[in-house]
């Protein structure tokens, strides 16, 4: 290209994606994605007697789409269809990984099953799975933060759609022309919307990402067979640009792959800005021996983000929540769980905890405040103040400055193997889920269809005893 003609940025991203080595890939690199997949995987793993998941199966059978990638608990579908139902799962719990990035942030293992059907599709090495899975964290997380998604009023599935196709591509073995199709034809009509983080949260806000991804498998697909999207999907008339009411500035030359090591792991099933504020909840609960009858109110300041999307701010009251998808954004319910069941874990999720008389009387006397300096420090850092006042006229407070699994406090690869038997217990016995570890270490040498013949031997339902008590 001619400076008078220069590459489009979907041009540019798909010229990043193909031109990106395993020697791009260092050891810590290695290591944290290694963390990352096991991680994703036990998330999955505890989602699999979600209700969605066997209406997912239902849908599978009425359309039927025959294939060879792997369902996660068993079963064979399309390269697609698998997309969309492994990246429901490791979405579903809310406890997968995050990247926090100036007025937003975003999920990079939403990237996960749609990576893990292209690489099986292909017949991919682990090696090259790893790769395409860090060159979809390191679009994505780029592009969140150069572009302060939420902020603007748009989800991050949009930006999810642009680093889905783009390591689909790669792992298909597209061109870069064909991968930059790829991407245009999965973005431009995948514009997702943050409204719909408003109350009430639907069931749609945990499947949006696999829906993505479906959607950028079968637009590689499509590319492969001459498809053409709008080049001028970023810089174009009302393109991404205009929409954003901004310019896109990311350096696409940049071959490295160090993202990764800006994620951050979650203990407890909720939303990021919530492990904070779990981990002083349960700190003072233990620490002070303290008796939920007890307990008079409970303040909680966090950050004006968490505010709004957790704590009844501009996306709704959170005084009534019903249902998992209401459970898992609301500080409320979350603090008067943590309170009454000293843990918050799929358990906790459940529809009958969450209606339950005990928690949605204890939520009610709960507040949540917005707070500047918090504000003001993320996203370097993630801070909470939990105040709680008990009848015996104590108070009780403790701020915390970041959590285990943040940026300052990582989660080791033995605190994720750790979370890894608590969630995959019931669905897998200790040989199964011995494999399974011993498969992700080491996965940059061996196939990637000795992972998925492990996935397939993991059960769709909950039959061993379940006696891990969870992460403390």
């Amino acid at each position: 290209m001619t400076e008078s003609n220069p590459r489009s940025a979907v041009e540019r991203i798909a010229a990043f994606a193909v031109a990106v080595r395993p020697e791009h890939l260092t050891n810590d690199g290695r290591r944290l994605f290694k963390r990352n997949i096991l991680d994703s995987l036990g998330c999955a793993i505890a989602a699999l007697q979600g209700q969605p998941f066997q209406a997912l199966r239902e849908q599978f059978e009425e359309c039927r789409a025959p294939g060879r990638c792997t369902l996660i608990g068993g079963g064979k579908t399309s390269a697609d269809q698998a997309a969309l139902f492994n990246s429901g799962l490791v979405r579903y719990v809310d406890l997968l990984d995050s990247y926090m990035a100036p007025g937003g942030l975003c999920l990079p293992s939403d990237n996960f099953g749609t990576v893990l059907a292209a690489a099986e599709h292909a017949g991919a090495s682990g090696e090259e799975f790893m790769l395409g899975l860090a060159i979809a964290y390191e679009i994505q997380c780029r592009f969140s933060a150069a572009v302060p998604v939420m902020a603007k009023g748009f989800n991050h599935a949009t930006q999810l759609a642009i680093s889905a196709a783009a390591s689909a591509g790669k792992l298909l073995g597209l061109s870069t022309v064909e991968i930059a199709n790829a991407i245009a034809i999965a973005t431009l009509d995948n514009v997702s919307l943050a409204c719909v983080h408003a109350e009430p949260v639907s069931q749609w806000k945990g499947f949006s990402p696999g829906m993505t991804g479906m959607r950028a498998i079968y637009a590689g697909g499509l590319a492969k067979r001459g498809f053409e999207g709008p080049m001028g999907l970023f810089e174009g008339p009302d393109g991404l640009e205009r929409m954003f009411g901004q310019p896109i500035r990311v350096d696409w030359e940049d071959p490295s792959l160090d993202i990764v090591s800006q994620t951050v792991l979650k203990k407890y099933c909720s939303l990021i800005h919530g492990q904070p504020v779990l981990e002083a909840t349960l700190d003072l609960k233990r620490r002070n021996s303290l008796v939920v009858a007890n307990v008079s109110h409970v303040r909680c300041d966090v950050l004006q983000g968490a505010f709004d999307i957790a704590g009844g701010g501009r996306y709704g009251s959170k005084d009534h929540p019903r249902a998992k998808e209401q459970a898992d954004y609301n500080l409320k319910y979350l603090i008067a769980v943590a309170l009454l069941d000293d843990q918050v874990g799929p358990a906790q999720l459940q529809p009958e905890r969450i209606q339950a008389p005990d928690a949605q009387a204890l939520l009610a006397r709960v507040e949540v405040h917005p707070d500047e300096q918090f504000t003001a420090r993320c996203p370097r850092e993630l801070n909470a103040r939990i105040t709680i006042y008990t009848k015996d006229q104590r108070v009780l407070v403790k701020e915390q400055l970041g959590y285990e699994g943040g940026l300052a406090n990582p989660m080791s690869w033995d605190r994720t193997v750790e979370k890894f038997h608590w969630l995959s217990e019931p669905f897998a016995d200790e040989d199964l889920r011995g494999r399974l570890i011993e498969t992700v270490q080491q996965l940059d040498a061996r196939r990637i269809s000795d992972l998925t013949d492990l996935l397939a031997q993991v059960r769709p339902s909950a039959v061993f005893p379940a006696t891990h008590p969870g992460i403390q």
